[in-house]
């Protein structure tokens, strides 16, 4: 694919908006696990025949890298300091920058927290009036956990294992806590079991609280035996003084005396389709079993699964899975949290290797995305062609990586990358800066946004997409004219009509404006009498419009 088309047709008039280059990067010294990423991708494609794009141009992959490390495009200055940069390795040392360099600790952090606090508890978690979960606790244990880098296994171990308050400020408060606490009272610890096996283990349990599965090794009895780790945990709300409104809620550890009044021998009974019951107690995936005891003071049952879950090898691949996933579109199995010899990897090797190699380095998140970012097909352009024409994973082909997957940013992206582009993160205090971002994506997420486990990795140009980029108040902000905004300061710097729409397209798509995209803005000088204002308005309204501008490339 060397073009988008453009959101609605309205948008044809002022050209097209993505003719990309795909200009050859010089190589970069990179650790060794890239090159074993690169070795056994590479393999494929001589397995299937296939020739891969050619690697993007620096703007591209800078766009790109930008995006997917902190979640917002990079301004003009960040933009150009790349491009005039020297040396084979500057790829490289801007992955390093954006990871390592205190400068982007906040942006890192902020836009982990967001991604993973959509993972835990979705899009929606915390946000309706009755609800157990604060997101604003989530988002702060996860902020915090990433500030510091925090390991992955450690990260996994208290989001198993915590308990404590869920709002900040609260007596106790411990934020991991969210991930469980409106997940363990509900029919009995049901969605806490399935959450936790697919997120972290990749296993997707959830219809064999009824059956075994048809497809996989998962009986009903593991279900069941996998559920009885949470047993003896209860989430507890508290309410606002004199109301019925939860202020917050706690997750408690607690004696657990059994379905059979015994907290000596805590048993859980399951019905089998037909009729007859059987008994379970806690047993790991692997067919470890711990102490049937229900006292908290004997064993503590999600302190022992956290422990059991972090010598698991599901553990390390659904790690590496997802995060591959996120940066490349796609994982090495679809779903990306069904792992299993009933849904074979795209790359059983590399998946295998590179768990390992997580696992070695101390499962460093930003070690496992410097292999990732660094490696060849997250450095290719986003060209389908006839030398690739197989690598289709949209119609259900596996993928072989052969080129960039086109995907759509997700709200946060968007709304970070549009206050970026209008230069607009210094205005107004941080808390009017936050709340106006929590009510912009609270009404975006119903256009836009995908709940809990979805992979979304096309742009649909919907409806109620468009009109919220066309008519939100966040856009309306961004083209105004009036004083102080970007295209007022951007008329006023003295540039030429030329150069300050060469300055729209770097702002908007880290990119200059092609022969065609400057012909039709000199024409829309012409229309618009002139009113070079009015020009860049119409211009930076059709950039920011774009699907380019909204899609990951």
């Amino acid at each position: 694919m060397t073009r988008y088309s453009m959101i609605l047709p309205a948008l044809l008039l002022l050209g097209s908006l993505l003719p990309l280059r795909a200009l050859q990067a010089a190589d970069a010294a990179v650790p060794s696990q890239v090159t074993m990423i690169n070795e056994i991708i590479e393999q494929g494609w001589r397995d299937f025949e296939i020739r891969p794009a050619a690697e993007a141009d620096d703007s591209t992959w800078c766009r790109r890298v930008y995006l997917d490390v902190i979640g917002r495009v990079p301004d003009r200055t960040e933009l150009a300091e790349f491009l005039t940069s020297k040396g084979k390795d500057k790829r490289a040392v801007l992955v390093d920058t954006l990871l390592h360099d205190d400068k982007y600790t906040e942006e890192y952090a902020s836009h982990w927290s967001t991604v993973w606090t959509n993972i835990l508890i979705g899009q929606s978690g915390g946000n309706g009036r009755d609800s157990m979960i604060s997101r604003a606790g989530m988002q702060k244990y996860l902020r915090d956990s990433f500030a510091r880098n925090k390991s992955y296994d450690r990260i996994v171990f208290d989001l198993v294992t915590a308990t404590g308050s869920t709002k900040p400020g609260t007596d106790n408060f411990n934020g991991a806590v969210n991930f469980l606490i409106d997940k363990v009272n509900e029919e009995k610890g049901v969605l806490a079991t399935s959450s936790t096996s697919r997120i972290f283990l990749g296993q997707q349990v959830q219809c064999t609280q009824c059956h075994n599965h048809p497809f996989n090794q998962w009986k009903q009895q593991m279900f069941w035996e996998f559920n009885s780790f949470f047993r003896q945990t209860r989430s507890l709300r508290r309410f606002v003084d004199g109301t019925r409104d939860i202020d917050h809620a706690e997750l408690i550890d607690e004696d657990f005396a059994g379905e059979a009044n015994d907290p000596d021998d805590a048993l859980v009974f399951y019905e089998l389709r037909n009729g007859l019951t059987r008994v379970a107690y806690p047993v790991f995936t692997d067919g470890t079993a711990i102490d049937v005891s229900g006292y908290v003071s004997d064993v503590k049952r999600r302190g022992e699964l956290g422990r059991m879950m972090l010598s698991s090898e599901n553990m390390d691949k659904m790690g590496v899975n997802r995060m591959w996933s996120l940066f490349l579109g796609f994982g090495f199995t679809k779903p990306v949290d069904d792992l299993g010899p009933h849904n074979p990897a795209s790359h059983p090797e590399l998946l295998a290797k590179l768990a390992a190699e997580f696992r070695k380095n101390s499962y460093d998140l930003k070690q496992l995305i410097t292999w990732i970012t660094l490696s060849r097909p997250y450095n290719l352009a986003p060209v389908l062609g006839s030398n690739n024409e197989i690598d289709d994973p949209s119609i259900g082909e596996m993928p072989k990586f052969s080129r960039f997957y086109l995907r759509q940013m997700s709200a946060e992206q968007l709304y970070q990358s549009l206050v970026t582009a209008t230069d607009a993160s210094s205005q107004g205090s941080y808390e009017e800066q936050e709340r106006q971002r929590n009510r912009w994506l609270q009404q975006f997420v119903v256009a836009f946004g995908t709940d809990e486990g979805d992979e979304a990795t096309t742009f649909n140009g919907s409806i109620p997409q468009a009109l919220m980029l066309f008519n939100g108040d966040l856009t309306k902000k961004a083209i105004s004219t009036s004083g102080g905004s970007f295209i007022d300061r951007l008329s006023k710097t003295g540039k030429s009509p030329r150069d300050r729409v060469n300055d729209l397209f770097i702002a908007g798509l880290a990119r200059r404006p092609s022969r065609n995209e400057m012909t039709i803005a000199s024409k829309l000088l012409i229309a618009r009498k002139g009113k070079e204002k009015d020009m860049l308005q119409d211009m930076w309204w059709a950039i920011l419009n774009s699907n380019e501008f909204i899609m990951q490339h």
